[in-house]
């Protein structure tokens, strides 16, 4: 790590919900935030189109609109809102060391860790173009928009038999297209998914192509085994094969669960480390919502500034 440094009273790094609304209660609490953005300034909401589910927007707004909403107001109250990614950490002893861009290093009296996590993707060009135009990798943000529609959800884990779980009751058929011939969930999760009428498997198919015109109305299965191909139409395309947690830097720093999410404190966003919290969907692999990284955040903020008061 370079030797030029700075000291920072609270820093936080990514700037999704959760960073944001910790930089609200931080520099209100006159911790004098600085907020590193991160690769995806904006965190996933910046790839949604309409988010309806978040309180406070009665007419809806679009993800990056939202985002902009929640960075004024953090820099309102004297946020530093700063491009840049973090890039290499030392959490041994505080002040904290942490490399940004892997030139400069900042010092923290303490951290706070957004850095969200991002959902794996199957790699497919239409894909890409489709995205938030009827490719979703979140059926509890989305679901609503393909009411009494037909849509596709790809996966067998338990996430993808939990979103067609979800979206079978707001649409009118789901089709659940798994590349074996048997599903990875769960028990429960598995007989929850063949008791639905309007859930349909379709086994041994991997998705080859989502097709549309200015949004999705089809999808193109190939069979794994046959390599025959053959077409659904649908109007939403739903991947869940897992999202993958933005922890890479704090791998052996800090306490995580086997799939690489930070584990806090119940009740808590504390890590093992006295003076660094992790807040949204770092931690969080089961509601991975806009307002519950919200809430962790204010969290994460309000115990920051306890824990400084504690030391002085």
């Amino acid at each position: 790590m370079s030797e030029k440094k700075e000291k920072i009273k609270c820093l936080i790094l990514g700037s999704g919900p959760a960073g944001y609304t910790a930089a609200i209660y931080a520099a209100r609490a006159d911790l004098k935030p600085v907020i590193y953005q991160g690769l995806q300034p904006g965190g996933q909401l910046t790839i949604t189109t309409d988010v309806e589910n978040y309180p406070g927007y009665p007419e809806g707004i679009k993800g990056p609109e939202m985002m902009v909403d929640f960075q004024k107001q953090a820099e309102r109250f004297g946020t530093d809102v700063r491009w840049g990614l973090a890039t290499a950490v030392d959490l041994s002893k505080r002040p904290f060391k942490v490399e940004i861009d892997e030139q400069n290093v900042v010092e923290a009296e303490t951290l706070i860790i957004a850095t969200g996590a991002s959902a794996r993707w199957l790699g497919l060009e239409s894909e890409k173009k489709y995205n938030g135009f009827g490719v979703s990798a979140c059926a509890t943000c989305d679901g609503f928009f393909y009411k009494g529609q037909d849509v596709v959800v790809v996966g067998g884990g338990d996430t993808a038999c939990e979103e067609a779980s979800y979206l079978s009751k707001l649409c009118n058929k789901v089709y659940l297209v798994h590349r074996r011939n048997e599903l990875r969930a769960s028990k429960a999760m598995q007989h929850r998914v063949m008791k639905a009428p309007n859930i349909e498997i379709v086994w041994d198919h991997i998705p080859r192509e989502v097709v549309g015109d200015k949004t999705v109305n089809g999808v193109i299965l190939e069979n794994v085994k046959t390599k025959k191909e053959k077409k659904l139409d649908i109007q939403g395309f739903f991947v869940a094969i897992g999202h993958v947690p933005n922890t890479g830097i704090f791998k052996g720093k800090l306490d995580m669960d086997e799939n690489g999410y930070i584990k806090t404190k119940p009740d808590s966003t504390k890590t093992n480390v006295d003076g660094v919290f992790a807040a949204g969907d770092v931690q969080d692999h089961v509601y991975r919502q806009a307002v519950t990284a919200a809430g962790t955040g204010c969290m994460a903020a309000i115990e920051a500034e306890r824990f400084l008061t504690d030391i002085e």
